[in-house]
């Protein structure tokens, strides 16, 4: 059986303390792999190879930089189909999710080329009698970055690359439930030409967190997964004196007004809801029909395509969803459709006794599909994080609205509709941080910052896009004067520009 240490100073490093956890291939629930856990001074380890490689890289010229990340982009493109497979059997999503997946990380990676471009300061000739001002842009030193089970190849190159670019160190801290595929993006860097020690790769749990954010010399922290630990996370780090961007959970709205294609709406709450089996923080899974004309329509086209939805191992790329990552996951959503069932929502498909033949073992689920959920109901007010769409009927446009505004996540929301100025209002009116028109799942390019509003997310910058470089970079104002133009005598009140 496999065992996944560390990646330290540019090799693979044995774990020393003793802690491993198993490593599941969910489509068939047996254990493929185990990882070892690390203590505090396994990461110490990692920093102090992170602290000691990163002023020579730095002076590295960011352009040189950008060099090995364009080596990198091209490896992964090389590796694109070893990578989605290695994936897929870890976590679980289908193949073609996987691929998709790596997809969105490799476009942080080619935007963060552009690094040399936005790195760039401010300069101005003559702000004073003999005095020029710039700016420059200078990374932070050691940066770490503590990532989800869900997207094990996106968000660990949408936290590493920038960073990297801009030239940091890096201590990426990835999901125990899914470790390989960040250890062979670790294993790639170094092969495209990054310097050893640029980025280290500590796997671990609670203990290893916990010394990444008390750790004195890693100068910021991003992190993904849901609000309470995003929360801890931010305020542990940020009372250690670190800059710290940590997303958590949500709870996304689809609003489908009474003019909507409702063969396209059902389409994209199909894709939205159910795909990746419903493990990802922008997946749509309240849909809120306006009127109840409207809602009727929709659950009698919705609930045939639930019913029919193609469950199948990762491998299967003709399935619509594959398994969840963990037993112990598949249990939880299983307890929030019984949850809601007691609450009273009315259960209109119930996927939980679906079985893969041949997969008895496996961590699957059918969709589940509720209809008159309300607010006050648990499954509307927590984050399920499975194949469970709640549909909540609301009155009016305003009532849809207000259910969006009044949720304690404000991640990322959508609106159906065939009207233009009701689609105009709902994006200037809504409390949400990331907004669809006729778009399910308003994922920003790479060139675009993607971050949620309230709860969904802590911080002052979001994650990728120009945020990124300002994240991961400080900025130092340089104000000078050369003697030719320095008068004679002291000056003893503070500078001018008079």
């Amino acid at each position: 059986m496999k065992t996944y240490g560390h990646f330290i100073g540019g090799e693979h490093v044995a774990g020393k303390s003793d802690r491993f956890s198993d490593v599941y291939e969910p489509m068939t629930g047996e254990v493929r792999a185990r990882v070892a856990l690390a203590g505090t001074a396994e990461l110490r380890a990692a920093v102090e190879n992170a602290r000691a490689a990163q002023p020579g890289w730095a002076a590295t010229n960011p352009q040189r930089r950008a060099r090995v990340m364009m080596k990198f982009i091209d490896l992964l493109h090389r590796n694109y189909d070893e990578l989605a497979e290695l994936l897929a059997r870890e976590h679980g999503k289908t193949v073609p999710d996987a691929r998709g997946d790596i997809q969105r990380g490799l476009e942080v990676c080619e935007f963060a080329l552009g690094a040399p471009h936005l790195m760039k300061g401010e300069y101005t000739e003559g702000a004073g009698p003999g005095i020029d001002i710039y700016s420059m842009r200078q990374p932070l030193g050691v940066v770490a970055g503590i990532t989800p089970f869900n997207f094990p190849a996106m968000i660990p190159m949408w936290k590493f690359a920038p960073a990297i670019v801009c030239g940091n160190a890096f201590i990426l801290k990835p999901s125990e439930r899914d470790p390989g595929v960040p250890m062979r993006l670790a294993e790639l860097m170094i092969e495209a030409g990054l310097p050893a020690g640029i980025l280290n790769v500590v796997n671990g749990d609670k203990e290893a967190v916990d010394a990444i954010l008390d750790d004195p010399d890693i100068k910021a922290v991003g992190f993904v997964g849901s609000t309470p630990i995003a929360e801890y996370v931010y305020s542990r780090a940020t009372a250690s004196g670190k800059r710290a961007q940590c997303f958590g959970g949500a709870k996304n709205h689809m609003i489908i007004m009474p003019d909507a294609d409702l063969d396209q709406t059902v389409d994209a709450l199909i894709g939205a809801g159910y795909g990746s089996a419903g493990e990802r923080c922008m997946a749509v899974s309240v849909a809120v029909p306006v009127g109840e004309e409207t809602a009727n329509r929709l659950m009698e086209k919705l609930i045939p395509r639930v019913e029919s939805l193609k469950i199948g191992p990762s491998t299967d790329p003709s399935a619509d969803f594959g398994p969840v990552v963990t037993r112990a996951h598949l249990d939880k959503i299983k307890d929030y459709v019984e949850i809601g069932i007691e609450e009273g929502a009315t259960l209109a498909v119930d996927g939980r006794g679906f079985t893969m033949q041949g997969y008895e073992n496996g961590f699957y689920m059918g969709g589940c599909l509720f209809d008159n959920v309300t607010k006050d109901m648990r499954i509307y007010k927590e984050e399920i994080f499975g194949p469970v769409l709640s549909v909540v009927r609301a009155k009016s446009f305003h009532e849809g609205l207000a259910l969006a505004n009044d949720h304690e996540y404000g991640n990322g929301v959508a609106i159906f509709t065939r009207d233009g100025d009701a689609a105009r209002d709902f994006a200037a009116q809504v409390d949400v941080g990331m907004v669809g028109i006729n778009v399910p799942i308003p994922v920003p390019i790479a060139y675009y910052t993607f971050g949620g509003w309230k709860r969904s997310a802590f911080g002052d910058l979001n994650q990728h896009g120009p945020d990124a470089i300002r994240f991961y970079t400080k900025t130092k104002t340089v104000t000078s004067r050369w003697p030719s133009g320095v008068k004679d005598g002291a000056e003893f009140v503070i500078p001018t520009m008079r």
